[in-house]
Order: C-alpha cells, then structure tokens, then sequence
C-alpha cells in the first residue's frame, strides 16, 4: 500500500505479461505506462535501470507514481494525447483500452522499442467486468494495432484466476533500416 496526503493507493505486483516480456525493452531505455495507476509497472522498470514515464487522470495515482518518475496529469480520452512525438523504448499499457489512442501508443515506440499490452478481451461480458463492448478487444484487435510491429509474442484467450477473457501482446519497432542479416535480433521466448 502507498499512503500518498492521507489516500491509501494499493501499490500491486507487476502483470506476469509484463515481467515475462520486460526483457525486449533495451537496457537503460525510457519507459512509458499508459494509465498508469500507483505505478505497478513504473516501480517494476525503474528497479531495472530505467528511466519512466507514468500518464494517468487519477491525482493520487499521478502523486504516488511520481514517487519513482515522471508522473502526467492528463485526461488522456478528453483531451489532447500529451506524448505526441515523444518515443519511448518500452509502452506499457494493461487493463485499459481507449480504441481512439490505439494509434498514438503505437507511436511512441522508439525504433528497437517494445510495446507491451494486456487488456480485456470479447468474452469477459461472461465472467465480470468490464462487460462493455467499448472496453473489450475484439479477436485480432491488438494484432491489427501492431500492423507495423514485430510480434514476439501473442495470446488471446481465458485466465481463471482471476476469471477474465484477455488479449495480449509484446511486439518490438523494428528500426527502419532492419537489423543486419548476419546478426537478427533473438527474442528470448522466456
């Protein structure tokens, strides 16, 4: 728990997804968690060596996170996307989906970058929330968003604990000019 001006924020173990796929993100490279929350994924990265950006509308999850980074106040669905231009070697994004700022996430991974994603799929109407269409990704959703990314990693289907339908991916921007033949890259599959 983190007791940030009298709130109590659950401070919450890293997505095993994350932690599973964390080694994509280059060494030292700066990373970004995109609704961020108390900053789970923040803390995860910046105990690794990077250097993190957290965005989230919540003020006591925006203070609690910038205990570790930078931490952005931004209605993200609202308003302007605050991160426009601006790359980062990892993305982060679990539990959250805003279909309009799919594009804008994608950007932000630097050439070499990962983008590391879990949310809630179709299905999860069946067992809980969120039960919303708006808020569940239909099959090959994410696959689709990651068009111009290396897919390292892909899975879509049932957890059972908790119970919840999800899609989830770690993809990496491979840099304009390739990597050299005689050397690929070797994703790791953990």
């Amino acid at each position: 728990m983190i007791n940030i001006a009298n709130s109590t924020i659950p401070a919450g173990a890293p997505s095993a997804w994350v932690q599973r796929w964390s080694h994509l993100v280059p060494a030292g490279a700066a990373v970004l968690d995109v609704a961020c929350g108390a900053g789970r994924h923040l803390r995860w990265f910046h105990a690794l060596g990077h250097p993190v950006t957290g965005i989230d509308r919540d003020p006591p999850a925006v203070q609690a996170a910038a205990l570790v980074g930078e931490a952005i106040e931004a209605d993200i669905e609202n308003g302007p996307w605050p991160l426009a231009g601006r790359p980062f070697g990892g993305v982060v994004v679990t539990n959250y989906l805003w279909r309009p700022l799919l594009s804008a996430i994608v950007q932000c991974v630097a050439p070499g970058g990962a983008l590391l994603y879990e949310t809630f799929a179709s299905g999860n109407e069946t067992v809980g929330r969120p039960a919303r269409p708006d808020f569940l990704l239909q099959p090959g959703e994410l696959l689709s968003a990651c068009a111009g990314l290396r897919v390292v990693a892909y899975e879509d289907g049932f957890l059972d604990d908790p119970a919840r339908f999800v899609q989830r991916i770690a993809a990496v921007h491979v840099p304009a000019d390739g990597w050299a033949p005689a050397h690929p890259p070797r994703f790791a599959l953990s």
